[in-house]
């Protein structure tokens, strides 16, 4: 498989949705790297258009759950029903058995729903009673949150978000991008809508993997991703400042993510190995939701992905 095979879902998400190219490209690391990914924006920014272009392109289940203050565990994981006619219970799988979960507004669930969200994401299983059910080989969570909306909604435990592989944020369109909005809208009203001619199978995109994972990824830059990584966690070796504004650092998860979703930045622009340029592309997106800032950083007006980008230069490439 090349680069070019995953040009039909590049295109077909760009049709439903004008600009946004960082966040695409997110999309597709996290889909090469097998890992799930957090999306946070402001509402009407086309998120929740973005994540269905993109399941509309693949082979496999989509199923969307609005997550809600009165959502239950069992509306996400599934029940057991009786059954009178046979006199025993069966099991009713919920959402979570699809291969492409949209979780809208993931931040609206308490805590019982996210732990059971946090044991399919971590776990590709989920557990009802004393049985435990796998989930499919291809299993991705999409989530969105409003970063603005305070009323009815539930702050991520940082255990959840590390689950995340990336976290990527939706800005507003430009003024010509929004004039493109306007047109493209008109569009859709006057023509019905067409779906993607070829959808890309899952047999593909596992041997998509498969050469994602096997590209060559030198010793010196694993030195470089734990500097990076290590950084995090002691940020004042580099500069005082950078020690005042973190309280904590990133985990080894963040590590593994770097390599896994370097590679798949690699491989999407057709290199044949990893560069320190890639892991420093997709760093922003791994990092910001697994560092945690002081009050007095925020007082300051320091922000995560400032700080990640001050870090980027102070620690050696090799």
């Amino acid at each position: 498989m090349t680069p070019t095979d995953l040009n039909a879902v590049r295109e077909h998400i760009a049709s439903r949705i004008i600009g946004q190219q960082s966040f695409i490209d997110s999309m597709l690391v996290c889909l090469l790297s097998d890992g799930h990914l957090l999306v946070e924006g402001m509402p009407g920014l086309a998120k929740t258009t973005a994540v269905k272009a993109l399941a509309e392109s693949l082979e496999g289940d989509f199923h969307r759950i609005q997550f809600t203050p009165d959502l239950l565990p069992s509306d996400l994981i599934g029940t057991d029903i009786y059954r009178h006619e046979k006199g025993e219970f069966e099991f009713r799988q919920g959402p979570l058995f699809h291969n492409m979960l949209l979780a809208d507004e993931v931040n609206r669930a308490p805590a019982k729903v996210q732990s059971a969200l946090l044991e399919a994401m971590a776990e590709h299983q989920i557990t009802v009673g004393q049985k435990t059910y796998p989930l499919p080989q291809l299993f991705m969570v999409l989530a969105t949150q409003n970063p603005v909306e305070q009323e009815g909604t539930y702050h991520l435990p940082e255990a959840q978000l590390d689950r995340f592989l990336m976290q990527a944020v939706v800005t507003y369109p430009t003024r010509d991008e929004e004039l493109k909005i306007l047109e493209l809208d008109s569009q859709q009203q006057q023509h019905s809508y067409a779906p993607p001619a070829k959808r890309l199978s899952q047999a593909e995109l596992f041997a998509m993997r498969r050469d994602v994972a096997n590209l060559y990824l030198d010793p010196k830059l694993h030195s470089y991703i734990v500097d990076l990584v290590q950084a995090t966690r002691q940020p004042k070796l580099y500069d005082k400042d950078l020690g005042r504004w973190c309280r904590f650092g990133a985990s080894p998860r963040a590590s593994i993510a770097l390599a896994r979703c370097a590679r798949a930045r690699a491989w999407m622009d057709g290199d044949n190995f990893v560069a320190p340029h890639h892991i420093q592309a997709v760093a922003p997106e791994i990092l910001r939701h697994r560092l945690l800032l002081t009050f007095e950083a925020e007082a300051e007006g320091i922000t995560t992905d400032s700080f990640i980008q001050r870090l980027l230069s102070l620690v050696a490439i090799p």
